[in-house]
């Protein structure tokens, strides 16, 4: 059995951005309950912890992610299958959820489990080898953490279909035609893409981010009434910040704007 302790490589870069490495290279990082409970974990303490201002995703070795691990889904029942689908999702709505942008840099196969936790991020990009799919279809389920949802939020109705029933890969410049992904850049340009992208994005106003990913999240779903109603209480609440005034005036004399988050 793995080592729970190992199933995630963690560092810092530039201090505030917390790189989390999937780290079960010869299973091709397939999720199993242990590294489920690592991410939990990891993203609830990412939420708490001030200094971390963006999350970048990655996997060791030759894959992102290849899916849950096959191991685990053949002792599944109706019961438990229900529950751990029930517990996949939690966990990846707390990345989504973070109020901190996250990125998914994916290079190799992102596969059922693999592809529903990088659509989990706030953004994606893939090294031009990437591969996508849900191919759960061929194992005789559905995806179970979110995949039949937010697939079709991103890419469309007709195409989530497309991909779910037949089960069928698609290449990494596919996905970025669908929108699945933001950016297809070469293999040894990925982490640093990954990571000037997060650089940038860390540099503008905190509450902004997190207002401008929460009404994202929330109002997609509202009627357009409700969620106009949402934009406007975030948009006071922006403009109610010391970041606002800052961003003002920064434009006004015309510098780089330096937000404190307040």
């Amino acid at each position: 059995m793995d080592n729970a302790a190992t199933l995630l490589n963690m560092t810092r870069i530039n201090s505030h951005i917390l790189h989390i490495k999937l780290n079960r290279p010869e299973a091709l990082n397939a999720l199993n309950a242990e590294l489920m409970s690592q991410l939990e974990n990891v993203f609830l303490e990412a939420k708490a912890d001030v200094t971390v201002k963006a999350i970048l995703l990655s996997g060791e070795g030759k894959a992102f992610c290849a899916g849950a691990d096959i191991k685990q889904l053949a002792t599944l029942n109706a019961h438990t299958g229900s529950e751990f689908a029930r517990y996949g999702q939690r966990v990846f709505r707390l990345l989504e959820q973070l109020g901190k942008p996250s990125l998914a840099a994916i290079h190799g196969f992102a596969l059922g489990g693999g592809c529903e936790l990088a659509m989990s991020a706030t953004l994606r990009i893939a090294a031009d080898t990437a591969v996508f799919g849900q191919p759960e279809i061929k194992l005789g389920v559905i995806p179970g953490f979110g995949g039949t949802q937010r697939l079709s939020r991103l890419v469309g109705k007709g195409r989530a279909l497309d991909l779910c029933l037949t089960g069928r890969l698609i290449k990494a410049e596919e996905a970025h035609r669908w929108g699945l992904v933001n950016e297809v850049v070469a293999s040894d340009q990925l982490l640093s893409r990954a990571t000037q992208l997060l650089t940038d994005l860390i540099k503008l106003a905190p509450i902004a981010l997190q207002s401008m990913m929460m009404t994202i999240d929330q109002g997609y779903d509202l009627s357009l009434t409700d969620a106009f109603a949402l934009e406007a209480a975030h948009f006071g609440l922006c403009c109610a910040t010391t970041d606002k005034k800052e961003g003002v005036k920064a434009f006004i004399e015309k510098r780089a704007a330096l937000f404190c988050g307040e």
